[in-house]
């Protein structure tokens, strides 16, 4: 191959094929994500290879790993991606930030819990920003940013996000999702402000999918309990698995970002110990700090997460007479 060119030109659409290679790890995954065929896939990365003159990706089995060259190539990717987001933030900034247009995307938990509050505030002090949501979870809610196809990702740290360390995004913290136990009302424990985990050992449990944040957090957090839990349900709708558990078919782990919505009848408590939690934040693309409307949003996500934070009580705290067993308001009548 030639030795690469003082005046060499980069598609930037084939940098992000091999960024998106990086992430994913075979051309299958790649061209899945890129909505492309693995063939065009490929294809790219050969122009690519062919525009720098080194070889950026080599055989290993029946699929591909990237050279050494291709390492030090998205080196300069994640950079270059970086610049071009300033340059956008910065046009953006030319409006002061008072009109424009973006788009969430949030794992289902924060749609109910987070977003409404914020984005009510923000339309009250920015009428001409306009907000879509998406509901996707990791590592599709990241390709989705990658792509600009969101602005915004609101996320739980678990296995299938980003490291913290990630370049690609910068991150706001936004709170810390507590983690209760959710009881059936004649359950055994019920009577108890606080449960030892383990002391569910042997119920049924109903658990979300594993690839899910909430499904994954909770198999994390009965391992670090010394067990594993026996998933009698499978279920990722948070009101269907909390009917199934009001029902009496198994105990589940419910996060207080959910439970204002919560059933009246379901036992809510927090288990012994240090609690079980979820850390949520939010996250843009490197380079966007400075746009204004991204900006305000952030803001906003941020004081309704604040808000939230404390305005949420522990469910073993002294019930009132309204409360149905916890300090969590009602469902609204309909």
């Amino acid at each position: 191959m030639e030795q690469v060119s003082g005046t060499f030109t980069i598609d930037l659409r084939r940098l992000g094929a091999l960024r998106e290679l990086d992430r994913r790890g075979s051309l299958a995954k790649t061209a899945e994500a890129m909505h492309l065929t693995p063939s065009a896939v490929s294809q790219q990365l050969t122009a690519l290879s062919r525009e720098l003159g080194v070889p950026l990706i080599e055989r290993q089995g029946r699929g591909v790993r990237l050279t050494g060259q291709a390492r030090v190539v998205l080196q300069h990717a994640d950079a270059i991606a970086a610049q071009l987001e300033r340059a956008r933030a910065e046009l953006a900034a030319w409006g002061q930030g008072q009109r424009g247009a973006l788009t969430i995307g949030a794992f289902s938990s924060a749609i109910s819990g987070l977003l409404p509050a914020a984005m009510t505030t923000l339309s009250s002090t920015h009428p001409y920003i306009s907000i879509s949501v998406v509901e996707a979870e990791p590592p599709d809610l990241f390709t989705r940013l990658d792509a600009g196809e969101i602005d915004i990702a609101v996320a739980v740290d678990f296995a299938q996000a980003p490291p913290f360390t990630d370049r690609r995004y910068t991150r706001t913290p936004l709170l810390t999702d507590i983690l209760d136990i959710a009881l059936p009302a004649k359950h055994r424990l019920a009577h108890l402000p606080r449960i030892p985990l383990r002391e569910l050992a042997t119920d049924p449990w109903i658990v979300g999918d594993a690839r899910s944040c909430c499904g994954a957090v909770t198999r994390s957090v009965c391992a670090a309990g010394g067990f594993t839990p026996e998933i009698r349900h499978a279920v990722n709708d948070w009101q269907s698995l909390a009917a199934l558990v009001e029902a009496g078919a198994g105990v589940a782990l419910i996060p207080r970002l959910l439970q204002p919505l919560h059933r009246p009848a379901l036992i809510l408590r927090t288990p012994e110990g240090e609690p079980p939690v979820r850390h949520v934040f939010a996250a843009i693309r490197t380079g966007t700090e400075q746009d204004p409307v991204l900006t305000a949003t952030l803001t906003h996500l941020t004081q309704a997460a604040a808000t939230l934070q404390t305005a949420t009580p522990a469910p073993h705290a002294t019930p009132s007479p309204t409360s149905n067993h916890n300090n969590f308001p009602p469902l609204p009548k309909s």
